[in-house]
């Protein structure tokens, strides 16, 4: 009998290991579908309006455990008499990509209860039906209705948002809410690089472009998290700066170049625009020149090689001749000459680093064929038309003397005419120019404004003429004032369709690591910096780059002579030149 035990015993635990092994090595070949991403709740900081009998509102602000249970105390009651609904919007303090959980108690009956909820990334939106001043359900469903179960919990889709309101629906009945949190969606990564000056607005400033392409940086890297939700090439361009100056390596760049080029057969353009295949182009240049992948870089080569050809085959004599759509940012979008002076400089800019990358790669032909391209286009120098951002990329293709750029077009007005995309490339501008003081002056002023307004993320578009009489995205609207949010916005963002969390808008941080903490690239493959500091009217800066063989800390400060002393600790691998 105890021989027939210990044969059944060693009978299961066999089968047991059996499966054990099963299951893990199902996970093991499974490995590229776990998610890069992670989860966290995030209650609510603040009740910012209810309407109706809302009882208890405050116990929303408690942080809970998401477990439904049958202590029905610290709920929040909303109580409808009649058809008369009750209502609460409630803040989460940032915007966040993710989704919004509801735990409920217990009422009377077990019924199911029937709720509308509308996220938002302003008070305004969160406030606002499908149609009024452009708020949609595009690219993610922010507005709904949904049922909620008895003693449960039910959560929505994800979207981008910081606002949420809840409308209970059914007549003559209760909610029970135990808790409302939202769970954030987002990749764990530490902030590698860091800045810290004497100008604590300049300091938010660059925190919250650091923070903007964080929370784009999902499964790809995203324009925005409301919407569009997708991979845009020109986009990835600041965006990929900031991660280098704050992250450091991260599979998402590669896996997004690699999406749009596979999603890109020539002779397409990526996204249906010429100069977002050329960007493609100078990201995988400032890619390399970072982290010295070679053996990725030699992947691009025949995609490159057919799209330098194509680019190319688009020149009419010395000037560009463009098809797809002609674009460089939407506030430049109905100025042909601009358009034209910008995309001559993007094409001279794109085969100059298509012929380094060719280089790189050993492949002379392709070199001689960018190089020969270049020296034709710049037989021709287009007009600028007055627009700073025709300005900015004549001036980075050496086809406008720095000075005169920023003298006749930059400069004029301070930060009027400013865009989040393009603002980056006219901070670039004026640093070749050498006017750092005064960049930093329009960062703060253009930038910050966004702060002002309530901004924890940096938005697709911002105009200095919006600004009188507007309202916080963090505040109801009252009468009289102007809704920032739905009151502007043009092309494919008006009103509340427009983005207030795109990563194309985070150009400062980069700019501040690159020109004030002054961290450069002194050759390819990440292994070499240049740091030159250009403190203009700070007392001191200080902060960290992150590098492939750790973070290079850096600190600079004026001493009584005004003299910037510098203190640089780098990895062992990394040479500093000063």
């Amino acid at each position: 009998m105890k021989s027939r035990f210990l044969l059944l015993s060693s009978i299961v635990l066999s089968s047991f290991l059996s499966v054990n092994s099963i299951a893990q090595h199902r996970l093991s070949d499974n490995k590229e579908h776990i998610s890069p991403l992670t989860r966290e709740y995030i209650y609510p900081t603040r009740i910012v309006w209810s309407e109706g009998d809302v009882l208890q509102a405050q116990n929303l602000l408690n942080e809970g455990d998401g477990q439904a249970n049958l202590t029905n105390t610290h709920s929040v009651i909303l109580k409808n008499t009649g058809k008369a609904t009750s209502s609460i919007l409630v803040d989460f303090g940032k915007e966040l990509n993710g989704s919004v959980e509801i735990v409920t108690g217990m009422w009377a009956g077990n019924a199911a209860r029937n709720i509308r909820i509308r996220m938002g990334e302003s008070v305004s939106e969160a406030m606002s039906d499908i149609g009024e001043k452009g708020a949609t359900n595009d690219h993610a469903m922010r507005d709904f209705t949904m049922k909620l179960p008895w003693l449960g919990k039910n959560q929505t889709g994800e979207s981008g948002f910081r606002f949420a309101r809840i409308d209970f629906l059914d007549a003559d009945a209760e909610l029970h809410l135990r808790e409302l949190r939202a769970i954030a969606t987002y990749r764990d990564i530490p902030y590698l690089g860091t800045f810290k000056s004497s100008d604590e607005r300049l300091n938010k400033i660059w925190d919250v472009g650091a923070y903007t392409v964080h929370v784009n940086m999902q499964d790809f890297l995203w324009d925005g998290i409301k919407r569009d939700r997708l991979v845009w090439v020109g986009d990835l361009h600041p965006e990929v700066s900031t991660i280098n100056a704050v992250f450091g390596y991260n599979e998402v760049v590669p896996k997004s170049l690699d999406l749009a080029r596979d999603a890109t057969p020539l002779p397409g353009w990526m996204s249906g625009i010429s100069t977002y295949s050329m960007w493609w182009i100078i990201i995988h240049y400032d890619w390399y020149m970072q982290h010295g992948n070679l053996a990725y870089l030699e992947e691009q080569k025949p995609y490159l090689q057919n799209l330098v050809k194509q680019i190319i085959s688009k020149i009419d004599g010395n000037k560009e001749s463009m098809d797809g759509t002609r674009f460089l940012d939407w506030p430049s979008s109905e100025d042909p000459l601009a358009i034209h002076a910008g995309l001559q400089s993007m094409t001279i800019l794109s085969l100059e680093k298509a012929a380094l990358i060719s280089e790189f790669l050993k492949d002379e032909e392709t070199k001689k064929l960018c190089e020969e391209t270049v020296l034709n286009l710049r037989k021709h120098l287009p007009e600028h038309n007055q627009s700073k951002q025709a300005a900015a990329l004549l001036s980075l293709s050496d086809m406008m003397d720095p000075m005169q750029a920023y003298n006749e077009v930059l400069s004029v007005g301070g930060a009027k005419n400013f865009s989040t995309f393009y603002g980056y490339y006219m901070l670039q501008a004026m640093a070749k120019a050498g006017k750092y003081d005064e960049a930093m002056q329009i960062i703060s002023t253009y930038w910050g404004a966004m702060l002002d307004l309530g901004a924890t993320t940096f938005w697709e578009d911002f105009n200095m003429e919006w600004l009188p009489n507007a309202t916080r995205i963090d505040e109801p609207v009252p009468a009289g004032k102007v809704d920032i949010h739905g009151d502007f916005g043009a092309y494919c963002y008006v009103g509340h369709r427009h983005s207030l969390s795109h990563g194309w808008a985070s150009g400062p941080t980069a700019w501040l690591s690159e020109h004030v903490l002054g961290v450069q690239l002194a050759e390819p493959g990440g292994t070499k910096y240049r740091i030159k500091p250009n403190l203009g009217h700070l007392d001191f800066v200080e902060g960290t780059f992150p590098t492939k063989f750790g973070v290079i800390e850096i600190k600079h400060s004026k001493n009584a002579n005004g003299k910037v002393i510098s203190k640089i600790k780098a990895p062992r691998g990394i040479k500093i030149v000063k």
